[in-house]
């Protein structure tokens, strides 16, 4: 895959410009969509298609937070999902724990968003830690944050799920 930062013309950074983002994105859908090389040779019509894919996957992980830091933090040759890493702080997991027996215990909507809520000012709170690791360098920081994150995410969707 194409670097998704020089594919989107953007910056290679953790903060992103999202309206940036969503504009070149719909230019770039738009340009290399399969259906504009119909007409095309067969090789032409398989290359759209490549760089259709290629653009779909970029936008993807530039779009989501946790999806960016990984991919920046694999540029400084830190892979954060290795199954090597897996020491967390203990006040970490304890709140993991809580917020767990929180979900499998509420029995009402209002309680659930509350707790989607609760986890939700946590995320966006990691992500302004995450940004500022990524300003400062602090890439094995980073890497622990992006760790918590994917738990945090996890969580928000299992909630999702819950409230559907």
């Amino acid at each position: 895959m194409p670097c998704p930062f020089t594919l989107f013309s953007l910056p290679e950074q953790f903060p992103l410009d999202e309206t940036a983002l969503d504009t070149r994105y719909r230019e770039l859908a738009a340009q290399f969509h399969p259906d504009r090389a119909a007409a095309a040779s067969a090789f032409e019509q398989k290359q759209a298609v490549m760089m259709s894919a290629a653009v779909n996957e970029a936008y993807r992980v530039l779009r989501h937070p946790l999806e960016r830091a990984a991919y920046l933090l694999q540029k400084h040759n830190i892979d954060a999902d290795a199954p090597e890493h897996t020491h967390f702080a203990p006040e970490f997991l304890m709140q993991q724990m809580t917020w767990r027996e929180q979900l499998a215990e509420a029995d009402d909507s209002a309680a659930i968003q509350a707790l989607q809520a609760e986890i939700a000012a946590a995320y966006h709170e990691l992500l302004a830690q995450l940004h500022s690791a990524f300003e400062a360098e602090q890439y094995e920081a980073a890497a622990q944050l992006l760790r918590q994150g994917r738990f945090l995410d996890k969580m928000l969707k299992e909630i999702k799920n819950k409230l559907s």
